[in-house]
């Protein structure tokens, strides 16, 4: 399925970019996922060459809203989702302060408004053969590593995701978002979103928000916006 060249103006707009509207994403062809169009054909040529090489590479999340990105952040603030340390494992204890929960928040999940899934640009891939039957993906940094099953999607993702107008924007600890391998952005649409996110347009989508931690986020909110926003890999 083919939307012609990609056209980010319909994203650059502050209600999409920080995930308060779905004007700018369509569903994926037998799948509840939505992504911008422009992605559709480039993302099925990348999965038929990933086909070719024997690796069932599958999207299994894309676009996400701000209330749902809320609804993580909420949970995970009031000790209602685990909170994971840099090495992926549960953080044991839990921060006691708001500064100290936003930081391991912001680790692994994005305040919202601030998601990069929210453009409709980015999403999140297995490699479907690499799980033994009735076997569920965790994305976990250990699923990607050399002896884990989605090595091979590693390796080919390293070779070949650039070909296809792809990139990983969490390719590596930059003091921020911590490294993601199963994280894809389509460069030619996210680059002019992360440039249009600027720290006035995240502020505004948080005002008047019912945001656990707000005070102290928006206290901390120049220093979120250029270590977990800006702080990833260009394209």
């Amino acid at each position: 399925m083919s939307a012609g060249p990609a056209n980010p103006s319909d994203l650059l707009h502050a209600q999409a970019l920080t995930g308060r509207c779905t004007t700018h994403v369509q569903a994926l062809a037998g799948s509840k996922l939505k992504l911008h169009p422009a992605l559709f054909a480039p993302l099925a040529a990348m999965r038929a060459a990933a086909a070719s090489d024997g690796i069932a590479l599958e999207p299994v999340s894309a676009f996400r809203d701000f209330d749902h990105q809320l609804a993580i952040w909420n949970a995970k603030f009031r000790g209602e989702r685990v909170l994971l340390g840099r090495d992926g494992a549960p953080l044991r204890p839990r921060p006691q302060t708001e500064p100290g929960l936003i930081e391991a928040i912001l680790l692994w999940s994005a305040l919202p408004g601030a998601s990069r899934h929210h453009w409709g640009t980015d999403l999140d891939v297995i490699d479907r053969s690499g799980l033994a039957a009735g076997a569920q993906p965790q994305l976990t940094r250990a699923e990607f590593a050399i002896d884990g099953p989605f090595a091979r999607l590693e390796a080919w993702l390293s070779a070949h995701c650039e070909q296809f107008g792809f990139f990983r924007p969490y390719d590596r600890d930059r003091g921020g978002v911590q490294p993601e391998p199963w994280h894809l952005s389509f460069a030619e649409l996210a680059e002019p979103a992360l440039e249009a996110l600027t720290l006035e347009v995240l502020r505004e989508a948080l005002s008047g928000v019912d945001l656990a931690g707000s005070a102290s986020v928006l206290e901390k909110l120049p220093e979120i916006h250029a270590r977990y926003v800006r702080g990833v890999a260009r394209a």
